[in-house]
């Protein structure tokens, strides 16, 4: 349990989908998505004004919570500026920030019911850039390649006992 901040750039293009997420250390409850995974940061690279923080979990099949962040079109875009991306959890929530702010409704044991809580357990974190997929789509002609996620920190905080 923690604050999870990651402050990062975003890449800009179709078919782009950088994410900073975290997965169970240890399958304790099962294979994905069984024992959870929450997505700090998504990001689709054609939708350069919108982030997304999820929480994926299900017992019984596959479920996921999204909490959606739009910047309004005259600010600047997460592939503008560098943006501070932060997850904070404990064990009855998870909530969604960025630069400060918090943005969707929290996440907590009762919102997922009649699924179990799997965020109870030791998770990694995870900071990737994938090309297509899903979510984002395939590269267009318009895609330009090489990208990057320009990332400047990662810092996780623990609450004192």
């Amino acid at each position: 349990y923690g604050r999870f901040d990651i402050r990062a750039r975003c890449p800009i293009g179709q078919g782009l989908w950088p994410a900073v997420w975290m997965l169970p250390t240890d399958t304790v409850y099962g294979i994905w998505p069984k024992s959870g995974e929450i997505d700090i940061m998504e990001y689709l690279g054609h939708k350069p004004h919108e982030i997304l923080g999820t929480i994926h979990y299900g017992n019984n099949g596959w479920r996921f919570d999204s909490q959606y962040y739009t910047k309004p079109d005259s600010l600047p875009s997460f592939h503008d500026e560098f943006h501070v991306f932060s997850a904070i959890w404990n064990e009855q929530c998870i909530q969604f920030m960025v630069d400060g702010e918090f943005y969707g409704q929290p996440n907590t044991k009762s919102t997922v019911l009649p699924s179990a809580w799997p965020f109870d357990q030791d998770f990694h974190m995870i900071l990737n850039i994938a090309v297509g997929g899903n979510l984002p789509g395939d590269p267009d002609a318009t895609t330009q390649f090489p990208q990057t996620m320009e990332v400047d920190y990662v810092r996780v905080y623990q609450q004192r006992q």
